[in-house]
């Protein structure tokens, strides 16, 4: 079984550089959650540098494709002066979706460390397993379940909460119903 979140899942050793790189991106997936995005942070890393980093943005910049690894990408992509990431590594706090998956191939990067899966829309070993067909002209190596229990909390305690925050707004705008006149005068 290939998804790191399972319990037959053999998980892949990490370096303590790939678990520095992870505490970075997992600290930039909390910047995400204080402006009330989906806390995702990615970090794209070459020969010990950082060459771009970001974390998700759809919600403030008003910008579908504003995903943590497309907002690295684009910075690394400055950075260099190339779309091309030959040799590069990104980590992720969550696994990527179809359209980063898609970036990740066409800016080369070598290789992708995922924290925790994503059930819903996962595109590496949840829903899909697109790094693994032999159709794309680029391979990306990549690992899954670095950090993976803090990763899971902090996108469970960012969803529990905007839960809460969406019963106490039903619950305030209930509350503030107020009964119809009978249309007389009083």
């Amino acid at each position: 079984m290939n998804n790191p979140d399972s319990a037959e899942y053999a998980a892949p050793v990490f370096s303590e550089q790939d678990k520095q790189w992870m505490e970075y991106a997992f600290q930039l997936a909390a910047q995400g959650k204080e402006l009330g995005e989906v806390p995702v942070g990615a970090v794209i890393v070459r020969d010990g540098k950082v060459l771009g980093e970001g974390f998700n943005q759809p919600i403030t910049r008003h910008d579908p494709t504003a995903h943590a690894e497309i907002i690295a990408l684009r910075q690394a992509a400055q950075q260099v002066q190339n779309y091309r990431l030959v040799g590069a590594s990104i980590y992720v706090t969550l696994e990527p979706c179809t359209m980063c998956v898609g970036a990740l191939v066409h800016a080369r990067i070598a290789r992708l460390v995922f924290g925790t899966t994503e059930p819903k829309a996962g595109a590496v070993v949840s829903k899909s397993q697109l790094l693994d067909n032999d159709y794309f002209n680029h391979r990306v190596s990549y690992a899954g379940g670095l950090m993976v229990r803090e990763c899971q909390h902090q996108l469970s305690e960012f969803f529990a909460a905007r839960r809460e925050q969406k019963r106490q707004e039903k619950w305030e705008r209930q509350s503030q119903v107020t009964p119809t006149s009978n249309g007389g005068d009083e």
